[in-house]
């Protein structure tokens, strides 16, 4: 019977379905096989560090979606401002010429009896305030006029200080800037008044600080606090416990230990910003270390460097305002005290990074401690936003503002320049250098390419600020004989032992002079660059080659 049946199974009419049955049991058995793979896979997968392999938000925020050079620079890392959304509102209302000659009461062309050429200029007098303004307003071209002060006397008789708030014309920005300058007033014999020169950038000293009580100049829209005013001074100072009952009853987070200092500037705030996130999360005070180690890639001795303050690179006044931060020596001071006094609390130690923030949500001790380990990358502050914390924890992103005083040299560059004038990005250094994978870059940004394609990008005789890695400027001599060509390290004054941000760094930092690191320079350099009126990248504007080197220009297109 067993015979028949196992012949009967193999005539040829019954092959076709005895195929079928066996493709359809090997299909199955694959299927099973795969399956145990994957799950043998993802139980024991362990993801890498995202700042390398970035998720969409981290694409998002730190890179750019295009394949520009300056723009998606890891040096360089973009803050809360950059993404700011433009209230075209606030600055449609802008000061023009007519406003001013339409309040200036009419005046009589017959000599004044009472005339005094030797008298001192009176910068109080509401006729010189509006010469001052339509000085102003007719010299700046590209700059739309938002707010101007009340002059102040000058240092000469025939001087006066006045200061304006104001925004390039084709700004892309979400800032207003403020500037004061110097005005030299001359005296007709008949007394007639006119400026015959307006200083330099930030020339009107006695102008810069509104004094108390001191009447509003001449503005149409009230002031939007929302937005940064670079030029405006700087109080950076550490926030105060208002009281030990105050400090009591207060809630507060902090991180201790991990794997992110001496990491880039991108890493550190990609951690930072999540335990500012965790912190609003649980409506706590953040209890912030504002010392940084500034990685060996933006200094000049190749090495990693401790004791930088978090206020040469950021806004601290405007973090401070905005969210509820406390420094950690003040903190562990007061702590400290209450301790003496025995007065100290017991507070949950949280040691793993996967206890999310949810978790802690119902924890009433007045202090939360996360302490992490010493083994990469486990203990990186940011893997605590990772898994289903991902969606719960935002980072504040609008709470985090590049420092004003770096932003203050970019303005000032700028307006050395007028606020009018092209920029051009040329990377050159070791990628021009390395022909395996970026084999047309030297060639590409050589003098006589860079004349040849720029030819068609900048007019003639215009203001060129070049951005670039090159250590030997005079390399960009042969375009000079077509534009106005200029370079980041022209201006070393603002940033030598004369200048004001030497000066403020230098307190700031106890006493000792601050360094203009690489991380300065980057960030100043990139931000004048994106305020040129164009912006010409180097690649895809200078040459073909890709970025991150042969091959790669469709993987960073996507």
């Amino acid at each position: 019977m067993f015979g028949r049946s196992r012949a009967g199974g193999f005539r040829p009419e019954n092959l076709g379905q005895n195929a079928l049955n066996l493709i359809g049991n090997i299909g199955f058995s694959l299927f099973v096989f795969g399956v145990l793979v994957f799950t043998i896979i993802a139980a024991t997968y362990e993801p890498e560090d995202p700042l390398f392999h970035p998720s969409d938000k981290i694409t998002t925020f730190l890179t750019s979606t295009s394949n520009a050079t300056m723009l998606s620079d890891d040096s360089v890392v973009k803050t809360g401002e950059d993404f700011m959304v433009v209230n075209q509102t606030v600055f449609a209302e802008f000061i023009n010429i007519t406003d001013v000659e339409a309040t200036t009461e009419e005046k009589t062309e017959s000599i004044q009896l009472d005339c005094d050429v030797n008298s001192p200029v009176d910068c109080k007098d509401s006729e010189v305030f509006h010469l001052m303004m339509k000085a102003t307003i007719d010299k700046f071209k590209d700059i739309h006029f938002y707010k101007f002060g009340k002059p102040a006397i000058g240092e000469a008789a025939n001087s006066c200080d006045m200061a304006w708030r104001y925004r390039p014309k084709d700004g892309k920005t979400a800032a207003f800037y403020k500037d004061y300058r110097r005005f030299l007033i001359a005296k007709s014999d008949n007394c007639t008044l006119t400026v015959v020169d307006i200083g330099e950038y930030h020339s009107g000293l006695n102008a810069r600080k509104r004094k108390k009580h001191q009447k509003a100049g001449f503005e149409k829209t009230t002031d939007d606090f929302s937005l940064p005013v670079v030029g405006e001074a700087v109080n950076d100072s550490l926030p105060m416990v208002e009281s030990e009952e105050a400090f009591k009853t207060g809630k507060y987070l902090v991180y201790v230990g991990g794997g992110d200092r001496c990491k880039s500037m991108n890493h550190f705030l990609w951690s930072f910003l999540c335990a500012l996130g965790e912190a609003q999360y649980l409506n706590r005070t953040l209890v912030m270390d504002l010392t940084l180690c500034l990685s060996s890639i933006y200094t000049s001795s190749g090495q990693s460097e401790e004791g930088k303050d978090f206020r040469f690179y950021f806004d601290f006044q405007h973090l401070k305002e905005a969210a509820s931060v406390l420094d950690e020596v003040q903190f562990w001071a007061q702590w400290g005290r209450l301790h003496k006094k025995k007065k100290i609390w017991k507070f949950p130690l949280v040691e793993d990074f996967r206890i999310t923030p949810m978790k802690l949500a119902d924890v009433k001790d007045t202090l939360i401690m996360r302490k992490f380990g010493k083994v990469e990358p486990d203990n990186y502050w940011y893997r605590v936003c990772e898994g289903d914390a991902e969606s719960v924890i935002q980072r504040p992103w609008h709470l985090l503002w590049k420092s004003r005083r770096l932003m203050e040299i970019v303005s000032a560059i700028a307006s050395r320049l007028n606020w009018d004038y092209d920029a051009v990005h040329i990377e050159r250094g070791e990628k021009a250098r390395n022909r395996e994978l970026w084999p047309n870059l030297d060639k590409d940004t050589s003098p006589s390419a860079l004349l040849s394609t720029l030819q068609d990008k900048v007019e003639e005789g215009r203001n060129l600020y070049i951005a670039t890695n090159e250590a030997a400027l005079s390399f960009f001599n042969p375009l000079k004989d077509k534009y106005a060509t200029h370079f980041l390290d022209e201006n070393k004054d603002l940033w030598d032992e004369s200048s004001e941000w030497y000066s403020e760094t230098t307190k700031l930092n106890g006493g000792n002079p601050v360094e203009f690191d690489g991380y300065m320079r980057a960030s100043v350099d990139t931000e004048v660059f994106l305020r040129g009126k164009k912006q010409i990248e180097t690649f895809n504007d200078l040459t073909n080659d890709c970025k991150d080197g042969v091959g790669t220009c469709n993987v960073a297109a996507t």
